[in-house]
């Protein structure tokens, strides 16, 4: 060729900008499958082994259609040896102590980065994604995680000194991150000392395989992890097994709803990460360019396949239509084709199903008034493929705004102001993840914290790592992954772990308590010596004032002789409709600084401690403790006050250095309105230990008191009244536990729900809140020693009193 030809060849490339194909050789993944020509078998206990009914199935390529490998089908037969084999596994995995599991999960680390081609090969045929993610992000990350919990392995014994681990777990991952999902929930179980019962998708089981047969190999041990193959119904299997301690899902919010009922009252550990619609903010001074590269990665990576797809577009308005015509233009360089192609910008949907339907989905959106656009260019033949779409003029009502469509499908939607952008962000019962666009920092900050999502984005989006926890609010599910705040989804307080049954166990810490009060010197305390006959009837607390309760209903109260010495007021659905609503309405506790919050508390205290003699004598005469007894629950009381109004400014976030150039700022926020459902022991310590935390983390309560002893609840609101504490912090509705728990449990706008008496209370309370996914805790039934600071004080309420926003925010050029 002559020289003029060549310079006229580059000059060619250079004007037209073509790409060639650049094909990644799948030689050695072939040869791996090749080996297992016959068909997988579940890896149980170190080895493969044949399932158990002898069922399989098959998977396909999803850029070709054509088959891929024979996997087998679980039944529940299989998920009980893998979990005999995780539980035997499980004395020794924790014996090796915090040291010997972090050469462990280094060893997989190291395992990881020898393998990475393999693994991004296997990954990228069995999804569908392009090479180039699985090479370039999924396979890193997968490294990442096993090196960042190889340090909380190490650090285990002294950070985490009061925690034990949960035992065997039982993990279910989604086909849209095969491999960074395994990664995401085994690397931190493993860590801090359980063993894994893994069951991956039915449509990409290959990389957990592949894991974990590189897994034994890299050493080790044989039992800590296992992988069942199936579909639903193996999860199902998995899900109401008796020997698994905690479920971890990742999937959809339908499952995720199922597998909260299933699970209720089990005492099983439950984190869900469930899905999402996630708001992509354009404010006018953004930079334009950037923000349209921000939006091609936020949904057309993974093909939309991702549950935090910033799959709605909010422009403000003045810049909508020149960002909309650059977005179209940007669009049009968009490549679709073979996942092996490492050219290419697009791979292929997951499978026909998930193919129809979005196409489905967007034919639902332009019958309802939108515009669609897509990208020209022809589309490979075979697979599951699907243009990049956009959708303008979508009403924030439709169904294309409201419903995720998990695919390469964008809805735009303008604004005017920063309100605005806000109420439309929030217009969604999802609250995964939000990215926000501002070349003017403050404006920026200022929108993050009144976004309704688990994790936000500053001038950047689909932005992930090991040491930064991820997770949801509302029905984008509960629970972090990552970091620290992940750490403790696969632990529990040692003094939790030690809980007897509440029957057994409450006479004997009653007793106790009595002895230890009878026992401290000084003079005892004296108890009223005579009570009125007939108390005037208690009414209910509700928006700062007492009021009647709708049914005009009461019940009496007696003491502990049986003598009947009041009446309370018999709450109802409009009660707690009412009390809702009046916390909904205190919003501004949520914002109050802390050391507002920190005051109040120690005004209760003080106000509390004035009438100490009083409440004593109260305490005595329903529950029938010794004088010494009652007052020692008081002095308790007044400490557990000052100990949160101690907590409400020093329980802060944390600052996250990912590797990066930027930070990620992890803030704790309120829950927003939680029920409380208070046991019968201890009444006036274990209804100050509920909601003394709630309060001090700037959440709103609605309680339930004691339904045995209501009038310690009812006598409290007149300190609530003498205590500056704004109306709606603090609501009680007095009845009975069973049908207002219920009540809570099913409302929608409590954000969580917390529940303490008998087992069947607990369950329901937990199946209830499936709803609209509220977080609960609740104690099954155990008993809990209210006078014991590590069983009923500190962390672990805190932790169930917020929740994490990470707000990621990079810096520099």
């Amino acid at each position: 060729m002559s020289s003029s030809q060549n310079n006229s060849n580059v000059a060619r490339y250079f004007d037209t900008m073509d790409y060639g194909p650049a094909p990644e050789s799948d030689t050695d993944a072939r040869q791996w499958l090749a080996r297992h020509a016959e068909g997988f078998g579940h890896f149980i206990d170190g080895r493969f082994t044949a399932t158990s009914a002898g069922a399989h199935f098959e998977t396909a390529e999803p850029a070709t259609g054509q088959r891929l490998a024979r996997i087998a089908q679980g039944s529940a037969q299989d998920v009980d040896a893998a979990v005999a084999a995780a539980r035997a596994a499980k004395p020794g995995w924790l014996a090796l102590g915090g040291h010997g599991r972090a050469r462990h999960l280094y060893a997989l680390a190291r395992m990881v980065q020898r393998h990475a081609r393999l693994l991004a090969v296997v990954e990228a045929l069995d999804n569908g994604k392009p090479i180039r993610e699985t090479r370039d992000l999924d396979v890193p990350l997968v490294a990442r995680h096993f090196y960042h919990h190889a340090g909380w392995a190490q650090l285990q014994e002294r950070e985490f000194a009061d925690q034990v681990p949960l035992g065997v777990v039982g993990q279910i991952i989604p086909w849209n991150f095969p491999l960074l999902m395994l990664a995401w929930k085994i690397a931190p179980a493993l860590a801090l000392g359980n063993t894994v019962v893994l069951k991956p998708a039915e449509f990409t089981p290959l990389s957990a395989l592949l894991f974990a047969e590189l897994a034994a190999q890299a050493g080790l041990p044989a039992g800590v992890l296992n992988v069942v193959t199936g579909d639903g119904a193996t999860g199902a299997a998995l899900v109401a097994h008796e020997g698994v301690d905690k479920i971890a899902f990742t999937g959809s919010t339908d499952v995720g709803r199922l597998i909260r009922e299933a699970t209720a009252g089990s005492g099983k550990s439950l984190t869900l990460e469930l899905g999402g619609k996630s708001p992509f903010i354009v404010f006018d001074d953004a930079d334009i360019d950037a923000a349209v590269e921000g939006v091609v990665d936020a949904i057309w990576f993974n093909q939309g396949q991702v549950c935090c797809a910033g799959s709605r577009l909010l422009l403000q308005e003045g810049i909508a239509a020149d960002f909309i015509e650059r977005l179209k233009r940007r669009m049009q360089s968009l490549r679709v084709g073979s996942p092996m192609d490492k050219a290419i910008d697009m791979g292929s949907l997951i499978d026909p199903t998930q193919l129809e339907r979005v196409r489905a989905l967007v034919a639902t959106g332009v019958r309802e008034g939108a515009s669609c656009f897509q990208a020209p260019g022809a589309l490979p033949p075979g697979g599951s493929f699907f243009a990049p779409t956009l959708l303008t003029n979508v009403h924030p009502a439709s169904t294309v705004a409201t419903e995720e469509i998990f695919g390469p499908v964008l809805v735009t939607m303008t604004f005017r102001t920063p309100d605005e952008a806000v109420a439309l962000a929030n217009n969604t019962r999802y609250g995964l993840a939000a990215s926000v666009w501002s070349e003017t920092i403050g404006l920026a900050l200022g929108i993050a914290p009144q976004l309704q999502a688990g994790v936000v984005w500053v001038n950047a989006t689909n932005l992930f790592d090991a040491g930064v926890g991820f997770g949801g609010y509302r029905e984008s599910g509960y629970g972090r992954e990552g970091g620290r705040e992940g750490c403790y989804e696969y632990m529990k307080p040692r003094a939790w772990a030690e809980r007897k049954p509440r029957t057994a166990a409450m006479t004997a810490v009653a007793a106790a308590a009595t002895q230890a009060a009878n026992e401290a010197p000084g003079e005892a305390p004296k108890a009223q010596a005579r009570l009125p006959a007939i108390d005037r009837t208690a009414k209910l607390f509700v928006g700062g004032k007492q009021v009647r309760p709708d049914g005009e209903l009461s019940h009496p109260v007696f003491a502990a002789n049986g003598q009947r010495i009041g009446e309370v007021g018999t709450g109802n659905r409009k009660d707690i409709r009412n009390a809702v609503a009046a916390a909904r309405s205190a919003a501004g506790w949520s914002s109050a600084t802390p050391h507002r919050r920190a005051q109040a508390l120690y005004y209760l205290a003080e106000n509390l401690s004035a009438r100490a003699d009083e409440f004593a004598a109260r305490i005595a005469s329903l529950t029938g403790l010794a004088a010494r007894a009652a007052q020692a629950e008081v002095d308790a009381s007044v400490g557990r006050l000052f100990a949160y109004g101690a907590w409400a400014d020093k329980y802060e976030g944390t600052v996250h250095v990912p590797p990066l150039r930027g930070v990620a700022l992890a803030t704790v926020e309120a829950m927003g309105v939680v029920g409380v459902v208070c046991p019968d022991e201890a009444p006036l310590l274990s209804f100050v230990s509920l909601f003394a935390p709630l309060m001090a983390m700037g959440n709103r309560t609605v309680i339930v008191p004691s339904e045995k002893h209501p009038l310690i609840a009812t006598d409290f609101y007149q300190v609530l009244e003498t205590s500056d504490l704004p109306a709606g912090v603090i609501n009680l509705v007095t009845g009975p536990a069973a049908s207002l728990a219920q009540t809570l449990a099913e409302h929608d706008d409590v954000d969580a729900l917390w529940a303490f008496g008998a087992k069947e209370l607990s369950r329901n309370a937990e199946r209830l809140s499936a709803g609209n996914l509220k977080r609960t805790l609740v104690d099954h039934g155990l008993a809990t020693d209210w006078h014991d600071a590590a069983c009923a004080e500190g962390a672990l309420f805190l932790r169930h009193a917020t929740q994490v926003k990470n707000i990621w925010i990079p810096y520099g050029e």
